[in-house]
């Protein structure tokens, strides 16, 4: 794989999700990028520009763990509560700020560098939604 000398690849991924409430698994479309882009080493960012989703980094070997983590959330920010943002949604945009729009991940031999059960989620909190998703892919 030879390094590219150009500036950094921005791409533009179009999700839709299908629930209210959904974990999707991108490992897969951010590793096709990185294979695409010739990138051996260097950095990789992913940004959700909503304020009711999130970008997730957790085990993806497991899908009962994407349910415990609803669960979880649920917990801390549930649908019903009496919020003063009154649009009908503020416990996603709880759900998105504890989680973050955004992670950084390093790119090593031309792949993500993850740990041996983590995997990226793109998270869900106020669907079903069309939603983007950005990618940057700097080298090193």
């Amino acid at each position: 794989m030879t390094e590219p000398k150009g500036p950094a690849q921005t791409h533009l991924l179009k999700l839709e999700t299908r629930s209210r409430v959904e974990f999707k698994d991108i490992t897969s479309l951010l590793e096709k990028l990185i294979q695409q882009s010739g990138v051996a080493s260097g950095t990789c960012v992913v940004f959700a520009p909503h304020t009711t989703a999130a970008i997730l980094i957790n085990e993806n070997d497991d899908p009962h763990l994407q349910s415990d983590f609803a669960n979880f959330l649920e917990q801390l920010a549930p649908r019903d509560q009496n919020y003063l943002h009154s649009d009908g949604n503020c416990d996603a945009h709880l759900k998105a700020a504890v989680i973050g729009a955004s992670k950084t991940l390093m790119i090593e031999g031309g792949k993500l560098l993850l740990g041996r059960w983590q995997g990226i989620f793109f998270c869900e909190f106020d669907g079903p939604r069309r939603r983007e998703l950005r990618v940057k892919v700097i080298p090193d």
